[in-house]
This record gives C-alpha cells, structure tokens and sequence, in this order.
C-alpha cells in the first residue's frame, strides 16, 4: 500500500460492468514525509488512476492498495483493476513526529 493524494476525477462513460458503482480518481504518490507536498518532477510517473472504494475527494490524502490487491469483486465479477483507494487517511506520524493531520 502507498500514500496518495487525490488531484482530481476520471469520467468514464462507459466502464467495466464491475466498475460501473465507482468513481475514479487521478491520484499523486506522496511522501510519508510530507504528504501535502507536489511532486515537482515534469513528467512524474506518480500520477495514476486508482478506483475509488472509500468515497475520496480531491485534495484528500488516501491509502491506496496496488496490484492483485486493488481487485475489485461485486456481484461475483472481478474488474481489471490495478489501483484502488481503500482508505482516507486522517493522519500520519512518522518516528514519532505527525507529518500530517487533516483539517
């Protein structure tokens, strides 16, 4: 699993009928560091789509699980899905120090 930030929405109106309940989301790797802070690489290959399983907003600062993890079943269908937020993250310490708290 990997820290993220939601910078913004996917609209696909057509989808995988496994993904048809679900939105999807641009989301930004980030630091446990520093999870507020943008990536300031041009090109950076950070940002992907994660369908979203926890009702995330952009700007929001989320747990996203990757690979055969990220399956999405309902209704017995398993989409083809590679990302997938599980989680919105409400703070996180590192060594002992709270790099983030949401507001």
């Amino acid at each position: 699993m990997q820290l993220a930030r939601v910078r913004g929405n996917v609209v696909a109106s057509i989808k995988a009928s496994g993904l048809a309940a679900h939105k999807l989301l641009l989301v930004e790797a980030v630091s446990a560091a520093d999870p507020l802070s943008r990536s300031d690489a041009p090109a950076a290959p950070s940002l992907y789509v994660a369908v979203d399983l926890a009702g995330a907003g952009v700007g929001e600062v989320v747990l996203v699980t990757l690979g055969s993890a990220a399956r999405v079943d309902r209704d017995g269908q398993t989409a083809p899905t590679d990302a997938a937020i599980v989680a919105i993250v409400d703070s996180v310490q590192l060594e002992g120090q709270a790099t983030f708290v949401k507001g």
